[in-house]
């Protein structure tokens, strides 16, 4: 057994969430909700760098975990969900109207696919074509979110 295979397969599975059976992706993207609240009381620039490394980070795991895996896009990858929820929730306030709000439209823009987020998951190849979708996605809902928040004031 190479561990360091094992590990890769750990966190770009969400921890093995993405090996379950019933819509990995949006189990994975719960992985996102305790990593807001660890991060959304932070200094702007301190949480914008958290989310510059923890993208990095995904497309690393998602182009290794490619390899292991084997497929364009392993159903079993969800580090991309987590990095996309990042972004969906970036500057976003906390509450749990919030967080609820923000998962359902970010699933919505993750499966749906709208243009251009459907043109980075079919041209862009390798770990930055499987998480760039879903950082596309993660800025489309982010923008709707805020425009929600301000339209609720």
């Amino acid at each position: 057994m190479d561990i360091r295979r094992e590990i890769i397969r750990f966190l770009a599975t969400g921890t093995y969430t993405g090996y379950l059976p019933l819509a990995p992706g949006t189990m994975g993207t719960l992985w996102g909700i305790p990593i807001f609240m660890a991060v959304k009381d932070l200094p702007l620039l301190t949480w914008a760098v958290v989310l510059a490394i923890s993208v990095c980070i995904s497309i690393y795991l998602a182009s290794r975990a490619q390899g292991i895996m084997g497929g364009k896009d392993p159903s079993g990858i969800v580090c991309d969900e987590i990095s996309g929820f990042m972004v969906a929730t970036f500057l976003v306030p906390f509450s749990l109207f919030n967080v609820i709000m923000t998962f359902l439209i970010f699933r919505f823009f993750d499966i749906l696919k709208p243009y251009p987020v459907s043109l980075a998951d079919r041209y862009v190849g390798g770990g930055t074509g499987i998480v760039l979708d879903d950082v596309v996605a993660g800025i489309y809902t982010n923008m709707v979110v805020h425009g929600i928040i301000i339209f609720l004031k």
